[in-house]
């Protein structure tokens, strides 16, 4: 017979979900109403202009969709790549690997920028695929790359796309509140993330940006978009800036009340001194796993604080020193993807989760079980 079910109370620090505040958490046990009651469009015009706030953005179609980043990234591909076009991808991780599968998918043809897992994607590579293929109208790349906890340079990728009149979808799945995010300034197009990283929401939510040029070719598109749920046309029915909405799918409201909340705790605290809180206890776990004799897999410029990219040593057991984290500590960290598993660890400090305490609580956790 089924029971009621009661998670343990877990640390963490893995590449997501993160820890979720009791404020949040709070909020999503509140009283469901209807997601098109009058007191709940209120409450989605606020949390549009806090995801602005969060994304540096003024743009109009700013919306968080309902479905997890894996489909905020979809609906980018979906809505801005049409059969026939030529899309510059660029890997250096998991990630990038599904932006080109999302292109195929669409029909179109993708051109990959190859950097090594653990390094940024090189500019100059993408500047070369731009002179062989001047057709190319998109190009895609992930801000931080999750599977690797390496950050590109976003700001410098984006100029490169608008000098050859290409529009760019930018991944920033693990850097939405964790390390800095300048959509308008730097001329991002289409920019998806996800709720449960450096926001500490639940999962399940993918908060989205469109610029103007996005929305221009969205409705300009000469087929139609082959996702119905994920069309935009479709959803700005619904997240449009005026009272009475289309009605297109039944809104998460809970989930949205969650949202709406962590977006409040990251106004409160404010972005840069989010970023530099991340900052601050990535250098503390830094010089604590340093100590240990421990070395981290990317070089310190392109570190993502939220997401720590840790090198095995030889002889350990990384399914073992995970499992005793998890069951000695209650301490969740990540694995290696890819190429990388078995080869490191992803130790995550987003959000709610990137506090002193943690840090001192996972290297006391790895000195016991490493036996140092």
């Amino acid at each position: 017979m089924s029971h009621s079910f009661h998670p343990p109370q877990r640390i963490l620090m893995g590449p997501g979900p993160s820890d979720v505040s009791a404020r949040v958490l709070g909020a999503l046990g509140r009283p469901t109403i209807g997601h098109l009651d009058p007191l709940f469009i209120e409450l989605m015009d606020d949390t549009k202009q806090l995801l602005q706030y969060a994304f540096k953005t003024q743009n109009e179609l700013t919306i968080p969709l309902s479905a997890p980043g894996s489909a905020g990234m979809e609906a980018a591909f979906v809505n801005l790549v049409s059969p026939g076009d030529t899309v510059i991808v660029c890997q250096n991780g998991v990630f990038g690997g599904r932006m080109k599968e999302n292109v195929e998918r669409c029909g179109a043809h993708a051109v990959m920028v190859q950097d090594r897992w653990g390094d940024p994607v090189d500019p100059q590579k993408v500047e070369e695929a731009f002179a062989a293929h001047p057709e190319a109208n998109l190009l895609a790349f992930v801000h931080a790359e999750t599977s690797t906890g390496v950050r590109s340079d976003a700001k410098t990728l984006c100029e490169l796309a608008q000098r050859h009149d290409a529009l760019t979808i930018v991944d920033t799945v693990t850097s939405l509140g964790g390390i800095d995010l300048c959509v308008d300034d730097w001329g991002a197009d289409a920019v998806y993330s996800g709720t449960q990283k450096c926001l500490s929401c639940v999962p399940g939510l993918s908060p989205m940006t469109f610029s103007a040029k996005a929305v221009a070719r969205i409705q300009n598109r000469a087929t139609k978009v082959q996702s119905w749920f994920l069309d935009m046309q479709l959803v700005m029915g619904y997240w449009g800036g005026n009272t009475k909405r289309a009605y297109h799918h039944t809104a998460p409201v809970n989930a949205l009340y969650a949202l709406h909340e962590s977006l409040l705790i990251l106004q409160e605290e404010g972005l840069d001194a989010s970023f530099a809180r991340h900052r601050e206890n990535h250098l503390e776990l830094v010089s604590g796993l340093e100590a240990m004799g421990l070395s981290m897999a990317v070089a310190p410029d392109w570190r993502l604080p939220q997401l720590n990219a840790v090198c095995i040593p030889d002889g350990i057991d990384d399914a073992a020193v995970r499992s005793r984290l998890l069951h000695e500590f209650n301490l969740e960290i990540g694995a290696g993807l890819g190429e990388l598993a078995g080869k490191q660890w992803r130790i995550g400090l987003m959000g709610h989760a990137s506090s002193r305490v943690n840090v001192q609580q996972c290297l006391t956790a790895l000195r016991h079980v490493l036996g140092h």
